[in-house]
């Protein structure tokens, strides 16, 4: 194989079609990382582990990726974007082959552990990548992409998975064979595209985690804590017990429908960042805060009476406040810190961000063994609703509070 590490560094901004190309293999990870959420019923049925062995199954993964994003966050700063692509790359079609081959759960802890170290040494990578090779003449284009692609990919990849799942053969196998080519695809597309960033000292020191919040922007960030976690949390249970949610509390078996679950929030929420994009951060975090949980109600009114339309139109509803918090929230630290500060704050915050999305979700799955899913999907929403509910406390106070320093400059002093 040539050697990836020592093709000339391209002047950042140039081609299109790289920029292209880095967006499609950026999509193609985050779809891989969704799709066995349409199988963990399948796998569930076949090898009879409980709701609480799924969300451990559902856990390693955020394990292994918040490792990744910690880690090997900086890497590509110093030894360039391609070599790290290709590790990953590398890691993830080791990952995929262990699907193929799974006949226990150890075996799919253990790919799901590696597909998360991948996927969070992709994203990192890729997303800079894509600032590099920003269009000239749609300059930000990028800064759109990184927010919406993730969510993307993970609608595409739960909807193809459990279309395949429902009507192709080898429902446990295909998929997995599937994404093995589109890796080896961009492995060869690698090869072609050009590197982005120069080589420079410190790659060892960079593999240090550093987290940290500037004093002056805590009070922000706590204010922000509340629909942070709310958000991720939902899309964790979303990803893990939803499609088990969908068979299991409304008598939705089809496969496609389980992968249809996850695709309306995540969907709705990638489509929701686009168009809010231009939104001033104030009024969008209020607005996602109350979408956020007045969609969750609906989707719990429509569980307990067994409405699926009802289900749906609430999932599409908190779709929209998912997509629009994660917007506002990244838009308002971006915007308060500065270009130094951005690396450490935005480790902290994804820390926070991924802990929501499995930790809540792993307890979910240990309480649906023990009490029943139902209670469990009950009581998971309507902490959601309280979080969303004070999130908007949160931000009106917040709001005041900066009303009365703007009125009273000496007293902030």
């Amino acid at each position: 194989m040539p050697d990836i590490s020592r093709r000339p560094t391209a002047r950042p901004g140039s081609g299109t079609a790289a920029f292209a190309a880095v967006a499609a293999i950026f999509v193609l990870f985050t779809a891989a990382s969704s799709a066995p959420s349409p199988l963990y019923v399948v796998y569930q049925e076949a090898w009879g582990f409980s709701s609480a062995t799924l969300t451990v199954v559902f856990a390693v993964y955020v394990l292994g990726m918040l490792g990744a994003l910690l880690v090997v966050g900086a890497l590509s700063d110093h030894v360039g974007r391609r070599p790290v692509v290709a590790g990953a790359i590398a890691l993830e079609a080791v990952s995929l082959g262990l699907f193929l081959a799974a006949d226990h759960v150890s075996v799919l802890l253990l790919a799901r552990l590696l597909q998360g170290i991948a996927t969070g040494a992709a994203m990192t990578t890729l997303g800079a990548a894509l600032v590099d090779l920003d269009p000239p003449h749609a300059p930000g284009r990028a800064g759109a992409l990184s927010s919406v692609i993730p969510l993307t990919g993970l609608a595409v990849g739960a909807l193809g998975t459990g279309a395949l799942v429902e009507y192709a053969p080898a429902p446990t196998r295909l998929v997995y064979g599937l994404l093995l080519g589109g890796m080896a695809l961009s492995a060869v597309v690698l090869l072609f595209l050009p590197e982005t960033s120069a080589r420079r000292p410190g790659a060892l020191r960079s593999l240090a985690p550093r987290l940290g919040v500037p004093h002056a922007i805590r009070p922000d960030l706590y204010t922000l804590l509340p629909i942070l976690i709310a958000s991720w949390a939902l899309a964790g249970l979303y990803l893990s017990l939803g499609p088990s949610v969908a068979a299991g509390l409304l008598g939705l078996r089809s496969h496609l429908i389980g992968g249809l679950v996850v695709t309306l929030l995540c969907g709705t929420g990638a489509a929701a960042a686009l168009l809010l994009r231009g939104r001033p951060t104030a009024g969008l975090l209020d607005s996602s805060a109350a979408l956020l949980a007045g969609g969750t109600v609906v989707s719990l009114v429509g569980i307990e009476t067994g409405t699926v339309a009802l289900a749906a139109v609430g999932t599409v509803v908190a779709g929209v406040g998912f997509g629009g918090a994660g917007l506002a929230c990244f838009g308002t630290l971006a915007r308060l810190a500065a270009p130094a500060q951005r690396g450490e704050l935005f480790a902290v915050v994804f820390v926070i961000a991924y802990l929501a999305f499995s930790l809540p979700a792993v307890i979910a799955g240990f309480a649906a063994t023990s009490a029943g899913l139902r209670p469990t999907a009950l009581a998971y929403g309507l902490t959601v609703v309280a979080l969303g509910a004070l999130a908007l406390a949160a931000q009106r106070l917040r709001a005041r509070q900066t009303a009365r320093r703007a009125a009273c400059p000496q007293a902030a002093v």
